[in-house]
Order: structure tokens, then C-alpha cells, then sequence
């Protein structure tokens, strides 16, 4: 998945867009109704993220909780949260080498995850 083709998702499934409240190219999703972020993407040097390779790596960064963390991290293009709480937050590597199945499952667990009317 790439940034823009989580754009269209994003906007399509949960019906919001991309907020930027910076003044760059990363931006945020947010709920209507509370306000609180259920995902922020990025772009970051790999190094950054601790990966050895040159470049900037397009990313995602969404809530997912400790009980869960184990069950994503160390599968392909999943990392802990960068700039977040990493027992709460996963990064997610835009760069196909996260499957858009995957990418679209920790959407729907960060968005539920902070919406303040759980979803049955």
C-alpha cells in the first residue's frame, strides 16, 4: 500500500481525510466525533527507523496495544511505533513489504482501539 492508496482507504472505510497540521508531508487521521488520531503517517529516513538502508521510507503509525504487540511485530514491514509509545503503537513500512490485508486489519484495530463508542 502506498501513502496514497492509504489516503483513498482511509477515506473510503472510516470516511475521514487527511488532516496535516504541519508544514510538510506527513499527516494524520483522526476521528470526527472525539478528535483523537488512529493513525499518522510519515516519511522518514530508513535509518531512522533503525534499518540499514538509504533513503526515506513512507510509514504509518497506528495503536494496536500491548496484548497484541507480539502478535504483529517482527512479521514483514511491522516495527515498533517510531515517535509513539511502543508498547502501544506499530509503525507499518509503506513500501510493499507490509501486505495490504495486514495494513488494513491494524487500521480497523487502531481505529476501534480509539473511538470512544466501541464498535460491537
Amino acid at each position: 500500500m502506498t501513502r496514497d492508496e492509504l489516503i483513498r482507504y482511509v477515506g473510503e472505510r472510516f470516511s475521514t481525510e487527511a488532516e496535516y497540521p504541519w508544514a510538510d508531508e506527513n499527516f494524520i487521521f483522526r476521528h470526527r466525533g472525539n478528535r483523537k488520531w488512529f493513525a499518522v503517517a510519515m516519511r522518514i529516513p530508513y535509518r531512522k527507523l533503525g534499518l540499514d538502508r538509504d533513503g526515506p521510507a513512507d510509514i504509518v503509525d497506528v495503536k494496536c496495544g500491548p496484548i497484541l504487540m507480539g502478535a504483529y511485530r517482527g512479521q514483514s514491514g511491522i516495527l515498533p511505533g517510531y515517535h509513539m509509545n511502543k508498547e502501544h503503537w506499530l509503525t507499518i513500512l509503506l513500501d510493499g513489504s507490509a501486505e495490504d490485508d495486514l495494513i488494513k486489519e491494524l487500521l480497523e484495530i487502531s481505529f476501534d482501539m480509539t473511538n470512544t463508542k466501541r464498535r460491537a
